[in-house]
Protein backbone atom coordinates (compact mmCIF):
# COMPACT_ATOMS: atom_id res chain seq x y z
CA UNK A 1 0.00 0.00 0.00
CA UNK A 2 1.30 3.44 -0.94
CA UNK A 3 1.75 6.09 1.74
CA UNK A 4 -1.03 8.65 1.97
CA UNK A 5 -0.21 12.26 1.13
CA UNK A 6 -2.37 15.35 1.67
CA UNK A 7 -1.62 17.81 -1.11
CA UNK A 8 -1.99 21.49 -0.29
CA UNK A 9 -2.49 24.34 -2.73
CA UNK A 10 1.16 25.32 -3.11
CA UNK A 11 1.84 22.29 -5.30
CA UNK A 12 -0.64 23.07 -8.11
CA UNK A 13 0.36 26.73 -7.82
CA UNK A 14 4.05 25.99 -8.37
CA UNK A 15 3.23 23.49 -11.11
CA UNK A 16 1.21 25.91 -13.18
CA UNK A 17 2.65 29.36 -12.50
CA UNK A 18 4.80 31.18 -15.01
CA UNK A 19 8.52 30.56 -14.49
CA UNK A 20 9.73 32.98 -11.87
CA UNK A 21 12.74 35.24 -12.19
CA UNK A 22 13.23 34.93 -8.42
CA UNK A 23 15.82 32.17 -8.00
CA UNK A 24 14.25 30.74 -4.83
CA UNK A 25 10.79 30.59 -6.34
CA UNK A 26 12.17 29.19 -9.61
CA UNK A 27 13.96 26.45 -7.66
CA UNK A 28 10.75 25.58 -5.81
CA UNK A 29 8.87 25.45 -9.10
CA UNK A 30 11.46 23.09 -10.58
CA UNK A 31 11.54 20.85 -7.50
CA UNK A 32 7.75 20.69 -7.53
CA UNK A 33 7.64 19.83 -11.23
CA UNK A 34 10.28 17.12 -10.75
CA UNK A 35 8.40 15.63 -7.80
CA UNK A 36 5.10 15.74 -9.70
CA UNK A 37 6.56 13.87 -12.66
CA UNK A 38 8.80 11.40 -10.82
CA UNK A 39 7.43 10.81 -7.32
CA UNK A 40 3.73 11.66 -7.22
CA UNK A 41 2.77 8.14 -8.23
CA UNK A 42 4.63 6.73 -5.22
CA UNK A 43 1.83 8.09 -3.00
CA UNK A 44 -1.92 8.01 -2.66
CA UNK A 45 -2.51 11.74 -3.06
CA UNK A 46 -5.63 13.46 -1.69
CA UNK A 47 -6.92 17.01 -1.42
CA UNK A 48 -9.70 18.67 0.54
CA UNK A 49 -12.46 20.94 -0.70
CA UNK A 50 -10.49 23.84 0.77
CA UNK A 51 -7.62 23.08 -1.63
CA UNK A 52 -10.05 23.04 -4.54
CA UNK A 53 -11.56 26.33 -3.38
CA UNK A 54 -8.14 27.97 -3.00
CA UNK A 55 -7.00 26.65 -6.38
CA UNK A 56 -10.17 28.03 -8.00
CA UNK A 57 -9.61 31.56 -6.65
CA UNK A 58 -7.87 34.42 -8.40
CA UNK A 59 -7.05 34.88 -12.05
CA UNK A 60 -9.43 32.80 -14.18
CA UNK A 61 -6.74 31.30 -16.46
CA UNK A 62 -4.38 30.56 -13.58
CA UNK A 63 -7.21 28.98 -11.59
CA UNK A 64 -8.18 26.80 -14.55
CA UNK A 65 -4.59 25.58 -14.85
CA UNK A 66 -4.39 24.81 -11.12
CA UNK A 67 -7.71 22.95 -11.18
CA UNK A 68 -6.56 20.99 -14.21
CA UNK A 69 -3.68 19.52 -12.18
CA UNK A 70 -6.17 18.42 -9.52
CA UNK A 71 -8.62 16.67 -11.86
CA UNK A 72 -7.38 13.18 -11.04
CA UNK A 73 -6.66 13.79 -7.35
CA UNK A 74 -9.33 12.30 -5.06
CA UNK A 75 -11.24 14.65 -2.77
CA UNK A 76 -11.32 13.82 0.94
CA UNK A 77 -14.74 13.65 2.46
CA UNK A 78 -15.19 16.39 5.03
CA UNK A 79 -15.22 15.03 8.56
CA UNK A 80 -13.95 16.26 11.92
CA UNK A 81 -10.41 14.98 11.25
CA UNK A 82 -10.21 16.68 7.86
CA UNK A 83 -11.55 19.94 9.25
CA UNK A 84 -9.11 19.78 12.17
CA UNK A 85 -6.14 19.07 9.88
CA UNK A 86 -7.19 21.89 7.57
CA UNK A 87 -7.36 24.33 10.46
CA UNK A 88 -3.91 23.28 11.63
CA UNK A 89 -2.45 23.66 8.14
CA UNK A 90 -4.05 27.07 7.64
CA UNK A 91 -2.49 28.38 10.85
Amino acid sequence: MKPLLYLETTIPSYLTSKPSRDLIVAARQQITQDWWLKRRHDFQVFVSQIVFDEAAAGDRQAAAARLSTLETVPLLAANDEVISLTQILLK
